[in-house]
């Protein structure tokens, strides 16, 4: 019989046209489930393709890198780290013997950079030579040809912040430096993705393992000289340890830091850096004396003008003396520890070692992960700030005098204090001993570092004076 639409629908049959809606909405839902799987199954889809690396560098911590891709990692196979592979790794000598084995039938060592660089097979590059030459070469030309980037560098990346965050924003590639700060500790991480709804007001920290461990020598008694030695026996300085003592290692790094909390490009030689090299064992007995004990550290600070941390940047790398309950007090040995001071979290410390091959390494693969997987931050330095910079910072100094007995030092030396509209806080002095060489203490009241170091000049060109003085920052606030 020829039912016709309009009978259809008076006993409710379904039309044609009503059939073919109901196909249409099915061929849809199916669709779009369809799809919804596949763009739910895309991040472990993407991780079926192998990556493939070129490692430059295989010293302690290249080694301890292709030991876990290689190793560990590529055997649990229920990590997905075990999608990428290190097909070559670049060293200045092939001949040299290492201290990891490498797996011939999947990797090939070669001395010639251009074979990673020119091999357009490689995915990603690691970089692991360090200096801000070749390795500038390396990691630039890399970006440029869509590689992603993964280095320890903390040199090169403070010294071409804005450089390599345009190429990452013009070409999408990634870029990764977590083991750059801290070794083993994930603050790079954290500042990217963890301090997003809040606003960091300072970060400090202990960055560098050999000078902690120096330092903590010489709070027992220890004298520096004594303790280089030491610490160049035992492979935590290096036979030129200029880098670690002089404050440039925690320079670098506390640029880097300042860019990922506040957003600014801080010039790294624009930075006030002092080294421990002019310290003594004498100067911790006066901190102790104070309460306190001295650590290097490196600071990035939002000045106070007119309300709380409405200023402008500050950023310095000096000893400092802490009070013993102060965040980075405890720090001991070659360990690193940041302090961070935000709005929402108020005071927050990291902890963790600063150095070694397994440490370090981790980090770099930590990195490696979140690039395989896509959660990665799309620019390395997502903050973007045109605050001013003024890294004259005030503080309390610490300020020991290291003189030939004679009459009227304290009144000299008040005098000068005067002349530069720096106020006195105490005057601290054991019992003289040699009277051809001994020292006192004086302590301020808050002042510019530049107010503090021209007195310390001219206190330096009094007769009575046998060098020039020690200066530190003092912290009498608790963080």
């Amino acid at each position: 019989l020829n039912v016709t639409v309009a009978e259809k629908a008076q006993r409710n049959l379904p039309s044609e046209d009503h059939n073919y809606r109901n196909r249409s909405r099915y061929i849809f839902v199916f669709c779009f489930f369809k799809k919804k799987k596949e763009k739910m199954a895309s991040p472990s889809s993407s991780l079926s393709k192998t990556v493939r690396i070129g490692l430059v560098g295989g010293g302690t911590v290249g080694g301890g890198v292709y030991e876990l891709i290689m190793g560990r990692l590529n055997n649990n196979k229920t990590n997905t780290n075990a999608n990428c592979t290190i097909t070559k790794i670049c060293v200045r000598d092939v001949n040299k013997p290492r201290d990891f084995t490498i797996d011939e039938t999947q990797t090939i060592l070669t001395s010639n950079i251009r074979d990673i660089l020119d091999d357009s097979s490689i995915d990603m590059v690691v970089e692991l030579m360090g200096g801000t030459t070749l390795a500038k070469t390396v990691v630039l030309e890399s970006l440029h040809n869509g590689k992603s980037v993964v280095t320890a560098n903390k040199a090169l990346v403070a010294e071409c912040l804005d450089e390599i965050d345009e190429v990452v924003k013009r070409t999408g590639s990634k870029f990764a430096f977590e083991a750059s700060v801290c070794g083993g500790i994930p603050i790079i991480h954290t500042l990217q993705q963890c301090y997003s709804g809040d606003i960091i007001h300072e970060i400090s920290g202990i960055m560098n393992g050999t000078t902690n461990y120096m330092l903590c020598k010489m709070e027992h008694g220890a004298d520096y000289d004594q303790v280089l030695k030491e610490a160049q026996e035992l492979g935590y300085a290096e036979a030129d340890p200029t880098a670690d003592v002089e404050g440039f290692d925690v320079r670098a790094k506390i640029a880097i830091l300042a860019k990922l909390a506040f957003g600014k490009t801080v010039p790294v030689n624009s930075i006030p850096c002092t080294g421990i090299s002019q310290l003594g064992a004498v100067d911790f007995e006066y901190a102790k004396l104070l309460g306190c004990t001295i650590k290097l550290i490196g600071t990035a600070k939002r000045l106070s003008n007119f309300g709380e941390y409405d200023g402008p940047l500050s950023v310095s790398v000096s000893p400092r003396v802490l009070p013993r309950a102060h965040l980075l007090s405890s720090t001991i040995g070659s360990g690193n520890a940041v302090a961070v001071t935000s709005a929402n979290l108020g005071n927050a410390s990291y902890t963790g070692p600063g150095a070694g091959r397994a440490p370090t390494a981790s980090s770099v693969v930590a990195d490696i992960y979140r690039i395989l997987t896509h959660t990665s931050p799309t620019s390395p330095f997502l903050l973007q700030s045109d605050m001013d910079i003024d890294n004259d910072y005030w503080s309390e100094f610490y300020i020991r005098i290291n003189f030939t007995d004679s009459l009227g030092i304290i009144r000299c030396v008040g005098e000068l204090a005067e002349k530069h509209f720096i106020s006195i806080n105490s005057v601290l002095q054991n019992p003289i001993v040699d009277r051809a060489n001994a020292d006192f203490v004086i302590t301020t009241e808050a002042c510019k570092h530049s107010q503090a170091l021209a007195f310390c000049r001219d206190i330096a060109k009094e007769d009575f004076a046998r060098s020039n003085p020690v200066c530190m920052p003092l912290n009498v606030e608790y963080p």
